[in-house]
């Protein structure tokens, strides 16, 4: 069974969070994490050790041990991660990260806390616009209820240890437009193993199904530059996503990924991608906004 990293708990007052601090330099991310993930998990982050940066991850409400009480809508936990970063004395963000589900809560908390976050990167993330399509949330409230979360990722823990290239079907299913045989035959025997790793860490809590109850767009009160980063492949996220925070986001810039699934950290254009995310993380914020 996959391992958690080591998290920290604070209490804000207005409840409990969970996060993790991998301290390096004196530059910070915060990074509001997608889907079934939470702070112990660790995901996309190797760029930014590489470069150098602290990285923040707080459990977003409903995920790992942070409660839903903490602030079910985005503008509510935007609100508690500004006060996180005030406790734990970090002063400015280089950048608030949204990837996937994430997307509402950085930018939001980008909205909201503009002398806080310097920039806006946003990785395969979702929109204010309709998500998911109406399967995909029939679905979701079958099997990640609170009666059937635990026992769904039970279940699929088992099977990634059975029978993993069956798991591994199962699950990257609904993360490519493409068919899952030839995504797989993409996949090198390390990418595969990362994934398999990550899923079976993966819990949903009564985080995911809080995700699924929507956010107010508060994308053009975003002023700081944006860097998007979306696959036309993405199955999990629709590119259409990408393009209407594009055209919402003042200072947005879209950049495509040429990954075959949501998981563009695996694609092969991944160090072109990222010399894009460093670049724009180590940009002037006065020439970026024009």
């Amino acid at each position: 069974m996959t391992r958690d990293l080591a998290t920290a708990l604070i209490d804000l007052g207005t409840g409990r969070v969970e996060y993790r601090l991998d301290r390096r330099g004196s530059a910070c991310v915060l990074l509001s994490h997608g889907g079934h993930m939470r702070a112990g998990l660790a995901l996309g982050e190797d760029l930014f050790a590489e470069l150098g940066y602290t990285v923040l991850v707080p459990s977003r409400p409903g995920y790992g041990h942070t409660p839903l009480r903490i602030g079910r809508s985005p503008a509510q936990f935007a609100d508690a991660a500004a006060e996180l970063c005030n406790r734990i004395g970090i002063e400015q963000l280089a950048a608030v990260v949204g990837v996937s589900a994430g997307g509402p809560t950085a930018v939001t908390m980008a909205a909201r806390h503009p002398r806080l976050v310097q920039r806006l990167l946003l990785l395969g993330a979702v929109g204010f616009g309709p998500y998911p399509d109406r399967h995909t949330r029939l679905g979701s409230y079958v099997v990640f209820n609170a009666v059937t979360e635990p026992v769904t990722w039970a279940g699929l823990r088992l099977l990634l240890r059975l029978a993993p290239s069956a798991g591994l079907r199962l699950l990257l299913r609904g993360t490519s437009i493409i068919p899952v045989r030839g995504l797989l035959a993409g996949l090198s025997d390390k990418q595969r193993q990362a994934l398999l790793r990550l899923f079976a860490g993966m819990r949903s809590g009564r985080g995911f199904l809080n995700d699924l109850r929507g956010a107010a767009d508060v994308t053009a009160q975003v002023t700081q530059p944006a860097l998007l980063i979306a696959s036309r492949q993405d199955g999990g996220v629709p590119f259409a996503h990408a393009e209407a925070l594009a055209a919402s986001v003042p200072h947005a810039t879209l950049v495509e990924s040429g990954a075959s699934s949501h998981f563009i950290w695996f694609g092969e254009d991944y160090p072109v991608i990222a010399e894009r995310i460093r670049q724009f993380l180590t940009s002037d914020t006065t020439s970026a906004l024009g």
